[in-house]
């Protein structure tokens, strides 16, 4: 070994630096020897490294306990390394430094003396827990196990420490993630912080899948190429760019939030990143090519046990088509427009509704490679979904709730977990998934899915096509995605010889993918194995491809997007009173409803269709919701119930209601009304992320098809009785009169209130008038 000095520490120096990742183990042995051949006892060592940190803090004008202690330790960790060097250097022979050297070079695996045991994985540095977890995984099998507790607790430090300090995950995640997985994950994260909530769950699952599912699941379970920005480099970008005066957001009263967050989106946009940060993700771009990407959002708290923050915070793809710098400055604008999202409205109330509002809720990034394939310039996968391990919506005796449910749409998974346009998933009761909520042609047809989300590789953009556009006989799984509307019957596919008119007869249906491939039971097998583990119903998505589509029963491939645990309605037994008299009953419809019961309504705030859908104007639509977030604001009581036309939530104001979760989180039930009349049918929004935030707030969702002949909707009630808009909304605009009736129950029975009663076994909900005590059904 040539060294370039005689000076001894500076050849220990020299040598060190060449050997970055070996340094610790080195150390270790150097220890070792000066120990051994009694240079300095470990107490008066560990004794000497005190006092001088101790005197490095007074240098410094830091007050003896002013160090955090992650950085205490760091600190104790770099003196314990200088004086290691400089004690050895000065009282042993460098020979002996050499030949520790080429024993840990000649090493294939570290010994287990070569553990340091002098510091508390807690607070030490990421560094020295990576190191030493590196360690640990290069021992024998025989050497690893006299640490068994050393590893499990650096293994507990790193979990905290890059992925999530939420305990019930950290308690699950100790059982299932290996040393090898966390030094993974921090070989792809960049910048300090944890990974998130969104990542988190997503690697768990994964793991838990690969060691305890099925061999057919191993074999074909995977998760999309990942990558992290750690949750620390929020805060870095926030100072970087003078952004630090929006901290405050959540404190500010709801109008003014609404009224920054505009100005606060376009600052972040604007925003740049530090250099070292913004040269990471140009090398990560290198690294991927122009594959395409979607960043997402991984907080602290997203889906974590009991908050799944689904949908809250924004997520872009990213065609990645352009040049590098072009990619570059594509995906630093989507990370910024991820970070502004945590201070929009809808996030902000919905941690204040759950008494998360002082939580320090910084973002992690997700970035991802899209799982998909190309055809005819378009990317994306052969489906996509989300898949829930309880089936809370049961259209028939037959379904089990215990075997799940899932929402299953062609092309990017966007479709499946929002309520966008006049479209539509397919409802996949897992149990019976052949077993469909419609029961003709027209209304298979008519609830199927119109329009497919793709990225458009040669435009650059992510687009949204009609699926007549994109459907071609020469795409290899066409048969099973589609079904042929033959004139009164859906029938299979049986030939892709099809001419070209006969495209606009296709249904996207995937009858034949739930009849031949082994999607169904394989899907309901992964969700009962993550339940299982998780110890609570959990819902996962997903994107999935058949392996050999040619087959006559081709094999699928599942890839894991996400997976969190799932928020369920608290399930109490409903029984449906008999006999109620017309003048108590204000509603009753006979469709898919979860089990439920709303006892005490005092108020209904009722949108009239034929008024809402005479306000064409955008502005006086958002007068409307916001009319809804104000009365909504002033029920903490939570004793009203909203009734409307169409679908609430969606983001089609043509199609319904464009309310978010932040304008009736106090609701206690959404009533959703479609008549041909209106042109608008409810479909049951059972899995979109809408959906989970009703789950999550105890707000129960009612589909009433006004033109079934079962349906009882009382008009006197909703459309006779006092309009009090006046009196909670005295500043409301004038035509909003005939649209938003504001109805107080006792004014139309006094003494009386509302009860809500929904039984899923039967299909059927009813909203009944009832004294304020006592459970009478009929009035006095």
């Amino acid at each position: 070994m040539t060294l370039s000095s005689t000076d001894p520490l500076w050849q220990i120096y020299t040598t060190l630096v060449q050997y970055p990742i070996l340094r610790t183990r080195i150390r270790a042995r150097m220890r070792k020897a000066l120990f051994e051949r009694g240079v300095i006892s470990p107490q008066e060592f560990e004794a000497l490294v005190r006092e001088h940190a101790i005197r490095s803090q007074q240098r410094e004008g830091v007050p003896r306990y002013g160090d955090p202690e992650d950085v205490w330790e760091t600190r104790r960790e770099r003196i314990r390394s200088h004086l290691t060097d400089l004690y050895f250097a000065y009282n042993l022979p460098i020979e002996l430094f050499e030949e520790i050297v080429r024993e840990v070079l000649a090493e294939r695996r570290p010994l287990a003396d070569d553990v340091d045991i002098t510091f508390n994985p807690e607070f030490a540095p990421e560094p020295l827990l990576l190191e030493h977890a590196s360690m640990l995984v290069e021992m024998s099998p025989e050497e690893r196990q006299k640490h068994w507790s050393r590893e499990q607790e650096i293994k507990v430090a790193l979990i905290r420490r890059i992925i999530s300090d939420q305990l019930a995950y950290v308690s699950l995640a100790k059982e299932w993630l290996t040393l090898q997985d966390l030094l993974d994950i921090a070989r792809r994260k960049i910048g300090p912080g944890k990974i998130g909530g969104k990542a988190a769950g997503m690697l768990l699952a994964y793991r838990i899948l690969r060691s305890a599912a099925d061999e057919d699941i191993r074999a074909t379970i995977h998760v999309p190429e990942s990558f992290f920005l750690g949750s620390d480099v929020m805060y870095a970008f926030m100072a970087h760019n003078d952004l630090m005066q929006w901290s405050d957001q959540k404190y500010k009263p709801r109008e003014e939030i609404e009224a920054r967050y505009p100005i606060l989106r376009e600052a972040f946009l604007r925003g740049r990143f530090p250099d070292d940060i913004e040269e990471a993700l140009r090398d990560l771009l290198s690294q991927i090519g122009q594959h395409p990407i979607i960043v997402r959002s991984s907080s602290l708290l997203e889906d974590n046990f009991g908050a799944s923050f689904a949908g809250k915070y924004d997520s872009y793809f990213c065609p990645n088509q352009g040049s590098l710098e072009e990619n570059l400055r594509d995906l630093t604008r989507a990370i910024a427009g991820v970070y502004a999202s945590a201070f929009a409205p809808d996030p902000i109330l919905y941690r204040k509704a759950r008494g998360l509002l002082d939580y320090d809720e910084r973002i992690a990034i997700l970035i991802q490679k899209v799982e998909g394939e190309t055809f005819k310039g378009l990317y994306f996968p052969q489906a996509a979904g989300v898949a829930f391990s309880r089936n809370l919506f049961r259209w028939s005796p037959k379904i089990r709730m215990e075997d799940g449910f899932v929402r299953l749409v062609w092309g990017l998974g966007t479709r499946a977990v929002e309520r966008v346009g006049d479209d539509y998933p397919r409802l996949v009761a897992l149990s019976h998934p052949l077993l469909r909520p419609e029961t003709t042609a027209k209304e298979i047809r008519r609830y199927s899915q119109r329009y497919i989300d793709v990225i458009d590789l040669t435009g650059n953009a992510f687009r949204t096509l009609p699926v007549t556009e994109v459907l071609d006989r020469t795409y290899p799984p066409l048969r099973y995605i589609v079904s042929l509307d033959a004139g009164g019957y859906i029938t299979p596919l049986h030939s892709t010889f099809l001419p070209r008119e006969k495209i606009h007869d296709l249904v996207v249906t995937f009858d034949e993918w739930l009849r031949r491939t082994p999607f169904a039971d394989r899907m309901r097998r992964i969700l009962r194995t993550l339940e299982h583990h998780y110890q609570r119903p959990v819902d996962v998505e997903f994107t999935a491809r058949l392996v050999n589509p040619r087959a006559p029963n081709p094999d699928v491939e599942i890839t894991l997007v996400q997976c969190r645990p799932q928020s369920v309605f608290t399930e109490v037994p409903t029984t449906l009173p008999e006999h109620l008299d017309d003048d108590v009953l204000v509603l009753d419809t006979h469709n898919i409803v979860p089990h439920g019961y709303v006892p005490h309504i005092r108020y209904v705030l009722f949108v009239t269709p034929e008024g809402y859908y005479r306000l064409k104007e955008p502005d006086k639509r958002a007068r409307l919701i916001q009319a809804i977030s104000q009365f909504n604001a002033q029920r903490e009581e939570r004793d009203f119930i909203c009734v409307g036309p169409g679908r609430w939530g969606t983001r089609n104001p043509e199609l319904g209601v464009q309310v978010s979760y932040a304008d009736i989180y106090n609701a206690k039930a959404l009533v959703e009304l479609s008549s041909s009349q209106f042109g608008v049918q409810a479909e049951p929004s059972f899995g979109t992320h809408f959906f989970q935030d009703l789950i999550e707030a105890g707000i129960f969702p009612l589909a009433v098809d006004l033109d079934d002949p079962r349906t009882r909707f009382n008009r006197a009630f909703f459309y006779e009785t006092p309009n009090r808009l006046r009196e909670w909304l005295p500043d409301a605009p004038a035509d909003l009169d005939d649209v938003l009736r504001i109805i107080h129950v006792e004014d139309f029975a006094e003494g009386h209130v509302l009860r809500l009663v929904l039984n899923a076994t039967q299909g059927r909900g009813i909203a009944y008038l009832a004294p304020k005590t006592g459970d009478a059904t009929r009035m006095r």
